[in-house]
């Protein structure tokens, strides 16, 4: 797979911190930032292909057993306090 160069701008402070964690996980910036994107990518597609499942699941109805209620059953106010 190719890689590609990218330039990102940040602040001193927020690359100083970066740097610190890159180094306690024995990674560079560069390592850091492109394991969080890949993990940011993955996150991404595991929610699309969950919703995608989700729209599926309400585009039927759903069995829930019982027996359907008639029109004027529903609609009786007689027995509603």
């Amino acid at each position: 797979m190719a890689k590609h160069n990218i330039t990102v701008a940040i602040d001193s402070t927020l690359l100083k911190k970066a740097r610190a964690v890159a180094a306690r996980r024995g990674l560079s910036v560069s390592a850091l930032l492109a394991d969080e994107l890949r993990e940011l990518v993955n996150e991404d597609a595991k929610y699309t292909a969950a919703r995608q499942r989700a729209r599926g699941l309400f585009s039927s109805s759903l069995a829930l057993g019982g027996t359907p209620l008639a029109r004027e059953a529903l609609h009786d106010r007689r027995g509603i306090r």
